[in-house]
């Protein structure tokens, strides 16, 4: 009796398995580095952010103008990184009279926190803002002894 013989040659089946588990792995992989980049770029521009606006500040005439200033490189800053649709979280702070931060060697705290999305990550279900990650940047800068503005 003559038995049927199956083939059993694995010719062809090498590159499949490659070409599964190098997507399966190379996908995740490019995702990841995708992400990582898009936050590294939003924690600079946040970070670029609260460094520019306590520098505009303190160099303002007045506190009237120095909010406006710090206020406009605030958003010029996340705009410059594509981060103009978000709404960050900004408090100043100054030392050591509360009250007027334009005191000459005064220090101006000003922290910035949002959360920087991440990229093609769905809306959280029920809530119109996408997944993130938050960040937050605080720059301190002292005021000129020099300063001579109307406070």
């Amino acid at each position: 009796m003559r038995r049927l013989k199956l083939s059993t040659s694995e010719e062809g089946s090498a590159s499949l398995e490659f070409i599964t588990v190098g997507l399966i792995l190379l996908v995740p992989l490019v995702y990841l580095v995708i992400a990582i980049a898009s936050i590294q770029a939003s924690a600079f521009a946040v970070e670029g952010a609260a460094r520019q606006a306590t520098r505009v500040f303190v160099q303002a005439p007045n506190s009237a103008e120095a909010a406006a200033r710090a206020e406009r490189a605030i958003r010029f800053a996340l705009a410059d990184a594509g981060l103009d649709e978000l709404e960050p979280r900004v408090s100043i702070s100054c030392s050591p009279n509360p009250g007027n931060c334009l005191t000459r060697q005064g220090m101006v705290t000003i922290s910035i926190s949002l959360t920087a999305p991440l990229p093609l990550a769905p809306s959280v279900i029920g809530l119109n803002t996408p997944l993130g990650v938050p960040l937050s940047a605080t720059a301190t800068e002292q005021v000129s002894r020099f300063w001579g503005g109307s406070g």
